[in-house]
């Protein structure tokens, strides 16, 4: 009744996993090093919570001050001044607004992709400073509206007209000549995609799926042959 036992044959040994090798090793670091961005992040970021804070208690302190005194001396008291203090606290607002591009591009950019920065455009170095020569160039418009309001020295103000002109001209040919060099992922698709996990369902972090990769080479391979304007994909 005994039956005999088959011993089932060992199968091969699985092979060892290949250590890798001392360029793997030294290229995982030099990718490891991009961590060092966090540093610039975190600064920068400092500094734009530290203008949006004192951007705030100066319209706050305005505000009161200009109530105030329009309580007591009336509303005629209320002059070009105050505009001038108002359009202050905008131009503050506004630097405060480059800082944190800048510290949630370069977060996006190096460390973890966001819907934030995928809903505001920004998909590239390109596209970082794309948005940011945006703002400076209002707030160059502000700067000048605060010395056309004052009006006090018409020379001055002139001459300061011009080299607002020549900055901010050199800085719109700048963005022309840069138009459509942003991100290959940078598709209506991905922009509606990330606003909505955003704005709707509260997710920060990005994920890019193969979907995205697939546009965005059709883009780019459209781009470069001319069957497709440089422009495209950046609504």
């Amino acid at each position: 009744m005994g039956g005999v036992t088959r011993s089932s044959a060992p199968g091969p040994a699985a092979p060892p996993p290949a250590e890798p090798s001392k360029r793997e090793w030294f290229s995982e670091i030099i990718g490891r090093t991009r961590f060092v961005v966090l540093i610039a992040v975190i600064a920068v970021l400092l500094v734009s919570f530290s203008l949006f804070l004192q951007g705030t208690l100066l319209a706050l302190q305005t505000i009161w001050e200009s109530w105030r005194d329009t309580l007591n001396q009336g509303i005629s008291s209320q002059k070009g001044e105050l505009t001038v203090e108002f359009l202050e606290i905008v131009s503050t607002m506004l630097k405060a607004v480059v800082f944190y591009l800048i510290g949630v591009g370069l977060y996006s950019l190096f460390i973890t992709p966001l819907n934030l920065t995928s809903a505001l455009g920004v998909e590239s170095l390109a596209d970082l400073e794309q948005k940011v020569v945006s703002v400076i160039i209002v707030i160059l418009g502000v700067t000048f509206l605060e010395h056309f309001v004052r009006w006090e020295k018409p020379l001055d103000t002139l001459y300061f007209a011009g080299a607002l002109a020549l900055a901010g001209g050199a800085l719109v040919f700048f963005q022309r000549v840069h138009r459509g060099s942003g991100g290959d992922l940078e598709q209506p698709q991905s922009k509606l995609r990330a606003r909505q996990e955003l704005f709707e369902f509260h997710t920060e972090q990005r994920h890019i799926d193969d979907r995205d990769v697939e546009l965005a080479e059709a883009a780019t391979q459209a781009k470069l042959e001319g069957k497709a304007d440089a422009e495209e994909g950046s609504g």
